[in-house]
């Protein structure tokens, strides 16, 4: 017997451009997919990270106000005639320890601090601290020497009445300017004020009664 090769009938072309027709509809919709989907994860992370910054500006990159506070005032030097009343010519000094403390999560710098000290509203002397730099949630300690001028008490009508009681009332103005540097991101001038009374004991040389207040400005 005479083996015939078998012949396969031919695919009608009609059938060949439908399967490529739908091959090119199916690649066509795998590649809108992946392009909504990384179109959807660029999205959602634009989100988060706009949430993240937004919480970060009110938490950690919150400029928050720097604490100043007079911790104690010392008389270092007071020469008197008779024991009450301040020597002519020889001035009286004070060191006044100073804490400035940082609650911010970036380091605050300051320029150079000034101090003035009032007896009945008249300025009998001024001081100037060295510029400084407290780091983030710690406190700057600096000791601030203040000399008063005694021929300015003397010339005051109320030393009179105040050195019968052995009392001098005094009140001091300092100012702290300064910047916080978050990253080189946030930068804010920060200007710190403290308004302080006291009263000076002549005969123990202590500080009593002493208040302060104090503003920032942002």
């Amino acid at each position: 017997m005479v083996e015939r090769d078998q012949v396969w009938p031919l695919a009608p072309s009609g059938s060949l451009r439908s399967d490529q027709d739908e091959a090119s509809v199916f690649a066509k919709n795998v590649r809108k997919q992946r392009f909504i989907k990384c179109c959807g994860c660029i999205i959602a992370f634009m989100l988060i990270l706009a949430v993240v910054i937004i919480i970060l500006a009110f938490t950690v990159f919150r400029v928050k106000e720097p604490v100043i506070k007079m911790n104690e005032v010392t008389v270092t030097r007071l020469e008197l005639v008779n024991g009450t009343v301040p020597k002519p010519g020889v001035n009286m000094s004070l060191i006044a320890d100073v804490s400035v403390k940082n609650p911010n999560a970036a380091s605050f710098k300051y320029s150079n601090t000034t101090t003035t000290l009032y007896y009945h509203g008249t300025v009998v002397g001024e001081a100037r601290g060295p510029p400084g730099k407290s780091r983030a949630w710690r406190t700057m300690r600096m000791n601030i020497s203040v000399d008063i001028i005694t021929d300015s008490l003397l010339s005051n009508p109320n030393l009179k009445t105040d050195t019968k009681l052995g009392l001098l009332p005094m009140s001091s103005y300092s100012r702290i300017p300064g910047r916080v540097n978050m990253l080189n991101i946030v930068k804010k001038h920060v200007i710190v004020k403290m308004n302080c009374t006291m009263t000076v004991n002549i005969s123990s040389r202590a500080i009593q009664e002493q208040k302060c207040k104090r503003h920032v400005k942002l």
